[in-house]
């Protein structure tokens, strides 16, 4: 289980990263520079596998929210340098929460309650139907309005299914 973690915040420089030695792997990836406006910085790793909601194209200006593993190591380096695996482009049409969500699609932090409906579309990260529950499972959820009952409840307008790699 993915224990996700988030950072928002404006994104101030993206600069090519370099992962290897020879060239290998030479334009894939990339540091993304994001200040919250507090005095908060972090340096996101962007890797092709780094999952885009919405595949938006992200730029020097835009606020978003990366998402990444707490549970992972990182280095001790300041400013704290994580590797993205979810970003999302803040808009006022939609919010998105990235988390674990149990049998009764609750998620880990006991804040939203998700209320499926027949049109909520489910998918995998590589755009294919997810036919099973999505229940006990980590998902990226994008949805409008919530309840304001805690914890919030949602129908929401598309879930996508982040599954375990092997």
């Amino acid at each position: 289980m993915v224990n996700f973690k988030s950072f928002g915040g404006i994104v101030t420089q993206i600069n090519d990263f370099m992962i290897g030695q020879n060239g290998e792997g030479e334009g894939c990836y990339t540091l993304m520079t994001v200040e919250d406006g507090l005095g908060g910085i972090v340096n996101f790793v962007i890797s092709p596998t780094t999952y885009f909601v919405n595949q938006e194209i992200v730029t020097i200006g835009d606020r978003i929210t990366g998402y990444y593993d707490g549970n992972a190591p990182v280095p001790l380096i300041y400013p704290p340098q994580y590797r993205a695996l979810v970003v999302v482009k803040e808009n006022n049409y939609q919010n998105v929460k990235a988390d674990f969500f149990n049998s009764q699609l609750l998620s880990s932090d006991g804040q939203l309650k998700l209320n499926i409906s027949p049109y909520t579309i489910i998918l995998l990260t590589n755009g294919q139907p997810f036919s099973k529950s999505p229940a006990n499972r980590n998902l990226i959820v994008i949805y409008g309005p919530t309840t304001r009952s805690i914890p919030a409840q949602t129908t929401p307008y598309k879930i996508i299914v982040w599954c375990n790699t092997i």
